[in-house]
C-alpha cells in the first residue's frame, strides 16, 4: 500500500507510519486551503480534508521510480480552538486566553470515502493563549518562547506542554488513526 501525506512535516509522515507501518509513505507538500492558523475545528478539520485530498491527487501518478500511485491520501491539520460549550470552538474574544486550545485533525481518502477524526485536546496557557488571541501563529510562539525553530517539526507545542510525556508524533498519530478506522477495520 501507497499512501501520501499532504506535507513536507516529517512529524506529520513519522505520525502517519505509525498508523501504517507496512505501507510506503511519501511527503506530498500541498496547500492547506485554510488560514496559517486555523481557527476552530470546522477549519482545522476542513484543512485536514484539503491535505488529504490534494497528496492523493498530487501523487496520482507517484513519485517514486515505480510511478505508482497512491492509495490513500493523509491530511493532517493542527488548529487553535475555544474550549467554551457548545459551537464550532471558534475563538471568543470575550473569553480568557488559558480557554484556547490546540486541537488536531486528520482525514484519510481513498478518493471515494472519506475517514476524519480528531487527536487530543491540550489547553494553551494564557501567555501562549494571548499572543494567539493577538493574531500570532501558534508555531513561531512556540519557538520564540521556547527558544528554539522549528519546534513544530519536534517535540511541537504538545511535547512543551506534556513536558514530554505526549509528542507531537503522538498526538498527530492518535488523529490519524481515529481517521484511518474506515480503512483498518472491517466494521466499516
Amino acid at each position: 500500500m501507497r499512501i501520501a501525506v499532504g506535507s513536507g512535516n516529517p512529524v506529520k509522515r513519522d505520525a502517519t507510519v505509525r498508523v501504517f507501518p507496512d505501507a510506503t509513505v511519501v511527503s506530498a507538500p500541498v496547500p492547506s486551503g485554510v488560514s496559517e492558523q486555523p481557527i476552530g475545528h470546522s477549519e482545522t478539520r476542513a484543512g485536514a480534508r484539503n491535505r488529504a485530498e490534494a497528496a492523493l491527487d498530487a501523487d496520482a501518478g507517484g513519485t517514486d521510480t515505480d510511478a505508482a500511485a497512491s492509495d490513500l491520501g493523509v491530511g493532517i491539520e493542527g488548529g487553535v480552538a475555544g474550549a467554551g460549550p457548545g459551537g464550532d470552538g471558534a475563538i471568543d474574544h470575550g473569553t480568557a486566553p488559558d480557554a484556547l486550545q490546540l486541537v488536531m485533525w486528520a482525514a484519510v481518502t481513498d478518493g471515494d470515502r472519506w475517514g476524519v477524526g480528531s487527536g487530543p485536546s491540550l489547553p494553551l496557557p494564557a501567555s501562549i493563549g494571548e499572543r494567539v488571541r493577538d493574531g500570532e501563529e501558534l508555531g513561531p510562539v512556540m519557538d520564540d518562547v521556547l527558544g528554539e525553530s522549528d519546534v513544530a517539526k519536534k517535540q511541537g507545542a504538545a511535547g512543551a506542554f506534556t513536558a514530554g510525556q505526549l509528542k507531537r508524533t503522538d498526538a498527530l498519530a492518535a488523529a490519524v488513526a481515529a481517521a484511518a478506522s474506515p480503512f483498518l477495520s472491517d466494521l466499516y
